[in-house]
């Protein structure tokens, strides 16, 4: 349980925020001390003062992440939380690195930060591991970004990857198609541990069904018809570093057999060898379909399935996080010039033309749309009409997207199911599907009218024209992450 009468050292430059926080907390019972700077906040670390430190990344005199090993080597049982405006993955991955308890993004939920003091005091403090000399350097912060976005879904996916960087658990990356899943892989890999090693990537769906042990273990000269040499696999190929293996849920099962042989005792053996070889490999695996679906058609093995999915990690679809969508336009136009291509810009009512699309292709598509916009278009600043027009262009897109009366949305869930039909023609869908198609209609709508009212439940049900308690029952039910918006007021 944690010290009712704690002594908690703020640090940030914003007086509002230093106020709200010290209001807070003193409410809880706990000894407060704010400061608007890094040296202030320093002072009172050397001063043995403090059982917990929340500081912000950036202040007048030095960067509170830069603070962080100097805090861990002088006080190593000293907590602290990070906040910071600068709520990107590498910030998330420098806070983790540097000893961080954990990092909040601005603008924060009182109710979360309230959270995370009470579990930062009642944590059991464990033996500090210093981090030793040659520690390869945190990211540089004009390093570019591996991932975009600063949507409270983009935050949630951040924490858990800074939390990653350290270990070698197996990932399991799930979503739509065109979500990001491979840069999230990159991600893991390009901060991670193994960073030194290969990153391989192996897309199962690419590769033909009777090739696929080969591809991912090798083979012998001889092994089959055709094979005059030795080759190497991706599990060899990736020794050191990691291994992705994209589109699992379209691996036949008997790769299936061979891979949890290799997940469960480490190694592996050549198709036509003999002698096993040890893998040294980290394991991440995406996919977008349900695999828990395979499972109960007898189509991906169970055992398998808890074997890849140690750590899940859900990314959202584009039309969950569209206030992301101006950055990442923004930046697939910066990377224009290196493709050839001019570098554009948007006006305000073309951006705001693109939140209202609700990109079935998600930002794959997002990305290809720059691209024609930048390729096809001599003006340098692209207005709403030239938007419209190369929307139109996309034709499922464009009845999806047209207006919202009940016409067109009915007509969306009827293309929709007919083709979930089609890819079940050689039998009918499993049972249930009234209720799995009315989950998948609520989930994007709450979602989206809680990031229209910036996590406000009370206007979201307001909205939705629910009772607030309903709200909260189907929030819950359909697990669905709480956009969190600005919050001065304790």
């Amino acid at each position: 349980m944690s010290d009712p009468r704690a002594s908690i050292l703020i640090a940030d430059d914003d007086r509002a925020i230093r106020t709200v926080l010290s209001q807070a907390l003193t409410r809880l019972g706990h000894d407060v001390k704010s400061t608007g700077t890094a040296a202030g906040l320093w002072q009172w670390v050397e001063d043995g003062e403090g059982d917990l430190v929340i500081t912000d990344v950036v202040m007048p005199d030095e960067n509170g992440l830069d603070m962080l090993p100097r805090i861990r080597k002088a006080r190593p049982d000293l907590r602290v939380i990070v906040m910071s405006a600068q709520n990107t993955l590498l910030t998330a991955v420098k806070a983790s690195e540097r000893g961080a308890f954990d990092y909040l993004p601005k603008p924060f939920d009182l109710n979360e930060l309230v959270a995370t003091v009470r579990k930062a005091l009642s944590t059991p403090t464990a033996a500090p591991v210093p981090a030793p000399e040659d520690e390869a350097p945190p990211p540089a912060s004009d390093e570019p970004l591996p991932l975009i976005g600063r949507s409270a879904a983009m935050q949630d996916i951040y924490r858990v990857l800074a939390r990653l960087m350290g270990t070698d658990l197996t990932v399991m990356i799930t979503g739509e198609s065109g979500t990001g899943k491979e840069l999230v892989a990159r991600a893991l890999h390009d901060y991670g541990k193994r960073r030194d090693g290969p990153f391989v990537a192996i897309n199962m769906a690419a590769i033909p069904r009777e090739l696929i042990e080969s591809e991912l273990f090798g083979h012998e000269k001889g092994a089959f018809t055709g094979a005059t040499m030795r080759a190497t696999g991706r599990f060899e190929q990736a020794q050191g570093g990691t291994l992705f293996l994209d589109e699992i849920g379209d691996m036949p099962l008997e790769a299936q057999t061979r891979l949890l042989r290799v997940l469960q005792e480490g190694e592996y053996t050549t198709v036509g060898g003999r002698t096993p070889i040890r893998a040294d490999v980290r394991i991440v695996a995406a996919t977008h379909r349900d695999l828990r679906q395979l499972i109960r058609q007898g189509l991906f093995r169970e055992d398998l399935f808890y074997r890849l999915n140690v750590v899940p990690i859900r990314l959202p679809a584009l039309r969950e996080r569209i206030e992301d969508v101006p950055d990442l336009a923004r930046h697939f136009f910066a990377q224009m010039p290196q493709e050839g291509l001019p570098i554009k810009h948007l006006d305000k009512s073309a951006l705001l033309r693109l939140q209202r699309y609700p990109w079935p292709g998600n930002v794959r598509e997002l990305e290809n749309l720059c691209r024609r916009l930048s390729a096809l278009y001599a003006e340098e600043t692209i207005g709403e009409d030239v938007v419209e027009a190369e929307l139109a262009d996309s034709s499922d897109a464009a009845t999806a997207d047209s207006d919202t009366g009940p016409d067109s949305l009915s007509g969306a869930v009827e293309r929709h199911l007919v083709a979930y039909f089609g890819a079940h023609q050689d039998g009918l869908p499993a049972a249930g599907l009234y209720d799995r198609v009315l989950r998948e209609v609520e989930r994007p709508l709450v979602t989206l009218c809680l990031n229209a009212t910036r996590g406000n439940q009370i206007k979201a049900a307001e909205l939705l024209g629910l009772n607030r308690n309903t709200l909260r029952k189907k929030i819950r039910e359909l697990d669905i992450p709480v956009v969190r918006g600005v919050r001065s007021e304790p």
